[in-house]
């Protein structure tokens, strides 16, 4: 206490200084209308440009949410073109709700770990069982591509097998003609831009620029577009070619995935030891 009275003592004269100065500003801007005026307007512009600095900063600070937010409901729009496109034309006028006829709904997920220049590369999403994510489900870019495999699952994360990786296999077809292959990469070339569509007949005539989607089989929705073929080269001494195609999907700026949940996944998957039982 006797330290705070020596201080004040030693500054009272500023002290002083501050408080007359205050209550002669308060007095001139109360009492002459066009000091208040100039004053109303200067406050109204320094506290706008403030709101609007600090509207700016929590803009930024919940990006994370938005996009979170927005990824979600593309999801739900993307499920419902699915819905759409997998609906028979022939009876199209009977359906009336395209929403319980759906074989596919789609999860959106984060992605929190990638890599793309190992041989056998993995990504790892924020979503995991608890959310309904199962290993070997197929996962699709948010706008072009396939992405691969969940696989490995806890509770509150999963691994993907993405396409970059030498044991990823996937069901394709060429778009104009319907030929079966099968896309894999690797091959010598870690290019994470290209990928190989092989055992694709010869009889095939194939162009550069033939569009590959997606077979309908493992999981994938039929149709999903894959790439361009960029090269053909037919094996010596074999009746099956080879295509080098360019992807759609860019795995270096991937941010987002959706996992599929194929509503029939489980029914197919059962009639498989079936079938190698009747082989």
């Amino acid at each position: 206490m006797r330290n705070l009275w020596i201080f004040l003592s030693r500054y009272n004269a500023f002290f002083f200084f501050i408080i007359f100065f205050t209550v002669g500003l308060v007095l001139t801007i109360r009492n002459n209308a066009y000091q208040r005026s100039v004053t109303f307007s200067s406050t109204n512009e320094i506290v706008g440009t403030a709101y609007k600095r600090l509207n700016v900063i929590k803009r930024y600070l919940n990006l994370t949410q938005v996009n979170d937010s927005l990824a979600a409901e593309n999801a739900q729009l993307k499920t419902q073109l699915l819905a759409i496109a997998s609906i028979d034309s022939a009876q199209i006028s009977t359906v009336k709700d395209t929403v319980n006829h759906q074989q596919y709904a789609l999860i959106a997920a984060k992605v929190i770990k990638n890599s793309i220049a190992l041989t056998n590369n993995i990504i790892t999403i924020n979503k995991g069982g608890k959310d309904g994510i199962a290993k070997d489900m197929a996962v699709i870019s948010p706008i072009k591509g396939v992405v691969g495999f969940v696989q490995n699952v806890s509770e509150n994360f999963a691994t993907i097998r993405p396409l970059l990786n030498q044991e990823t296999a996937i069901s394709v077809v060429l778009k104009k003609d319907n030929a079966f292959g099968s896309l894999v990469w690797g091959d010598d070339n870690f290019d994470y831009r290209k990928a190989y569509v092989k055992e694709i007949p010869n009889h095939y005539k194939v162009k550069v620029g033939d569009t590959i989607i997606t077979s309908g089989s493992g999981g994938f929705p039929r149709g999903i577009e894959v790439g361009k073929v960029t090269n053909t080269r037919v094996s010596t001494g074999d009746s099956f070619m080879t295509l080098e195609i360019a992807l759609f999907n860019n795995f270096s700026t991937l941010q987002f995935v959706y996992i599929v949940k194929d509503k029939f996944a489980e029914e197919v998957k059962s009639l498989q030891p079936e079938i190698k039982n009747e082989r």
